[in-house]
C-alpha cells in the first residue's frame, strides 16, 4: 500500500457554526490560532502520505485554496476537487475517484481533530489489509452520529446513520481507510432519507458482500469542531500541548504557565495565564487573558478580561466591566462597553460585526 493517498473533505456549509461560517469556511476557523483543516493535512504528512486531495465547495473553495496552497508548506502535494453539492460522504468519494484511481486511501473530515494523528491507524491498515478500517469512539449522544454495532469478538456487524434508537454508543470518528472497492459500494447504494449518499451505507454494502471491515477504537480524544462548544473544547485540548514561547514585547506585564506570545505582539500592564496563545501584532493593554484562550493576529484587548475563548484576526474587546468567557468572535469584530457594571459575557459573533453595550 505504498501508493496510499489522502482525501480530506472540506466542503459543506457549516450551518452549526453560523454566523461565523456565513463568511468563512468552517474548516478554516482557527484552533490555537491555526485553521482546523491544517491539523488534518499535518496528520496526513506525518503518516507519510504525500498525495492529498481536498474536496471543496464552490462557495468556499477559493478561500481554502488560498489558505492551504499547493501543499508545500506541509510537505504534501494538494489536488483540489470541487463537489458541486454536499450530497454525502460517499458522493464525495465518487467525486474524488478520478484523483484516487486504484489507490487505497485515508479519508479525513476536514473539521475533525484526532489526538495522536493517524500514523498508528495507517500502520494497522497496511499490516492487516482489510477492505475498510473505521475509527470508533464511545459517545454520550450516538443518535447524532453514524453508529457501529459490533459482535462479541469486536467485529463490525452493522452501521446505521444517526439512528433514533442506537444499538450501541460507538460512533464513527471522521477518519476512514478504504481500498478502491469503496467506489463500487458508493455506486451501488441509494440516497438516504435526507437525500445523501451515506458512507455508512457504502461500508454496510461492503459488509453485506462479505468484505472485511476492521474497527479501531480511538484511545485518545477526538473532536468534531462543527459546534461552538466542541470548537472551544478542541481549542483547550490543543492549547494544553503548547510549548511556551515569548517573542513579543512585555511592558509591566506578566505571563504565567504555557503561553505563546507571537512576534510583534505587545502587552502593556497585562496578565496572561496559560495555556494561551497571543497572535502576531496583537495588543493587550490593562487586560487579563485567562486559560484556554486563543487571541488571533492583530487583535486588541483593552480594559477587559477574556477567558476560554477564541478571537479571530483583527477583533477587539474594550472596556468590559466583567469577564468575557466561552466566546467565539469572528474576524474584525468590535465589542465595547461604556458603563462599569461588572457581569459575565458570552458571545458568538460573525465577521465584521460591532457590539456596543450601553
Amino acid at each position: 500500500m505504498d501508493d496510499l493517498k489522502g482525501l480530506i473533505l472540506s466542503g459543506g456549509k457549516g450551518t452549526r457554526l453560523r454566523p461565523i461560517t456565513h463568511t468563512s469556511a468552517k474548516q478554516l476557523v482557527p484552533v490555537a490560532n491555526r485553521p482546523v483543516l491544517f491539523y488534518g493535512i499535518d496528520a496526513m504528512a506525518a503518516a507519510g502520505i504525500r498525495d492529498v486531495g481536498i474536496i471543496i465547495a464552490p462557495e468556499t473553495g477559493d478561500e481554502i485554496r488560498a489558505a492551504a496552497g499547493d501543499g508545500s508548506q506541509f510537505g504534501v502535494r494538494i489536488t483540489y476537487i470541487v463537489q458541486d453539492e454536499p450530497n454525502g460522504l460517499a458522493h464525495a468519494v465518487l467525486t474524488a475517484e478520478p484523483f484516487l484511481g486504484d489507490s487505497p486511501f485515508v479519508m479525513y473530515l476536514g473539521d475533525n481533530l484526532l489526538q495522536g494523528g493517524i500514523e498508528p491507524l495507517v500502520a494497522a491498515f497496511r499490516e492487516h489489509g482489510p477492505d475498510a478500517l473505521i475509527l470508533l469512539t464511545p459517545v454520550d449522544d450516538p443518535q447524532n452520529y453514524g453508529v457501529a454495532e459490533v459482535d462479541t469478538s469486536g467485529g463490525v456487524v452493522r452501521l446505521v446513520e444517526k439512528p433514533p434508537r442506537p444499538a450501541s454508543d460507538l460512533a464513527l470518528v471522521g477518519v476512514y481507510m478504504f481500498t478502491p472497492l469503496i467506489h463500487e459500494a458508493a455506486r451501488a447504494i441509494e440516497p438516504s432519507g435526507r437525500g445523501e449518499l451515506e458512507i455508512t451505507d457504502a461500508i454496510q454494502y461492503l459488509l453485506d458482500g462479505g468484505r472485511r471491515v476492521e474497527p479501531h477504537i480511538v484511545q485518545g480524544w477526538w473532536k468534531d469542531t462543527g459546534r461552538l462548544d466542541d470548537m472551544l473544547e478542541a481549542n483547550r485540548l490543543i492549547l494544553d500541548t503548547l510549548l511556551p514561547s515569548v517573542e513579543g514585547e512585555l511592558i509591566d506585564s506578566q505571563v504565567e504557565g504555557r503561553v505563546v506570545i507571537a512576534p510583534g505582539a505587545r502587552l502593556e500592564r497585562a496578565t496572561v495565564r496559560g495555556p494561551a496563545i497571543i497572535g502576531e501584532g496583537a495588543v493587550l493593554r490593562d487586560a487579563y487573558v485567562g486559560p484556554y484562550t486563543a487571541i488571533g493576529p492583530g487583535c486588541r484587548i483593552e480594559d477587559a478580561e477574556v477567558e476560554h475563548s477564541i478571537l479571530l484576526e483583527g477583533s477587539s474587546v474594550r472596556g468590559l466591566a466583567g469577564r468575557m468567557e466561552s466566546s467565539l468572535l469572528g474576524k474584525n469584530v468590535a465589542i465595547s462597553r461604556d458603563l462599569r457594571q461588572p457581569r459575565a459575557y458570552r458571545f458568538m459573533v460573525g465577521d465584521n460585526s460591532e457590539i456596543s453595550i450601553l
